[in-house]
């Protein structure tokens, strides 16, 4: 099993607060032999419809040296984990969880929002210490 992530705890606390159910830690993907391994699975009910969201979400905490080169690597294991999913699951959408001071000191720059254009990618910020969701990008 892979090794959680630093702020993995926070962001299932944050998850928890915004009515998500956990239903998965980690989030099991087996394709064509490979064993991977999202970390959070999740789902609540939409209230008007009594029809469930499932979203599975990958975290990360940006703590290395380089912003640039962890990007990379999340953007990676994003697509990884999004062509998984849509094999196995295609109502359950993926999330990159972010912590807020990255995403405002990092993700905003217009070299990244095009990556994040151009690959579809689908995130949300957290707040570390408050333990909660501030933005899903897109607004779910």
């Amino acid at each position: 099993m892979p090794a959680k992530d630093f702020f993995h705890d926070n962001v299932k606390v944050a998850l928890e607060k915004d009515n998500w159910i956990i239903t998965q830690d980690p989030y099991p993907v087996q394709i064509d032999g490979l064993d991977l391994a999202i970390d959070l699975g999740a789902e609540r009910i939409i209230a008007a419809e009594k029809e469930k969201q499932k979203i599975a979400v990958e975290i990360k905490s940006f703590l290395g040296a380089s912003k640039v080169t962890e990007f990379y690597g999340a953007l990676g294991q994003f697509i990884a984990y999004r062509t998984a999913l849509q094999i196995q699951e295609k109502e359950r959408i993926l999330y990159l969880a972010v912590p807020s001071g990255v995403y405002e000191k990092f993700f905003v720059t217009l070299f990244i929002q095009k990556i994040i254009q151009e690959n579809q990618l689908y995130l949300f910020t957290y707040n570390i210490e408050d333990e909660v969701i501030e933005k899903w990008i897109p607004i779910l």
